[in-house]
């Protein structure tokens, strides 16, 4: 008989070491999981500041761009917008007409105009993996006098 309940207590000294060890590995594998994904947030942070820093070149080289019909300097840009765009940055595209859309864009100044709608884009806005970096700055219309007395009646 004493056999017997030091067998079972062993056994159930063993299912309970048994469960601790599936426990443990089961943190262990939260941890790395965890982990990993800490480590992809950190890099994904570490780019979307890089790319803070690097817009204001981007947009000197578009300039650049505009202003020159030097094809080696037009390919270098474009291979430098080509990167940045396979790192993940993209070009947030407004047109003259669209509605004011305050999540995206930056009324940067106002003129006559339809009432809430882009005049024009003064500096280009981008995302960088769905984040936004930078909102798009417009010229936004405040509305005439005119056009809004005709309005109302």
């Amino acid at each position: 008989m004493n056999k017997n309940k030091k067998v079972d207590k062993n056994a159930e000294k063993l299912l309970e070491l048994e469960e601790n060890w599936k426990r443990a590995l089961a943190d262990y594998k939260n941890l790395e999981k965890r982990s990993g994904e800490e480590k992809a947030a950190m890099v994904d942070f570490a780019n979307l500041v890089l790319m803070e820093k690097l817009l204001p070149v981007l947009d000197n080289f578009l300039m650049i761009e505009k202003h020159t019909d030097d094809m080696g300097i037009k390919m270098s840009v474009r291979e430098f917008v080509n990167t940045l765009q396979s790192a993940g940055l993209k070009n947030i595209d407004v047109s003259e007409g669209e509605d004011f859309d305050p999540k995206i864009m930056d009324a940067v100044e106002t003129a006559a105009g339809h009432e809430n709608k882009v005049l024009s884009v003064i500096r280009g806005g981008y995302f960088f993996k769905d984040k936004l970096v930078r909102p798009v700055s417009v010229k936004v219309g405040r509305g005439n006098k005119s056009h809004d007395q005709k309005e109302k009646k």
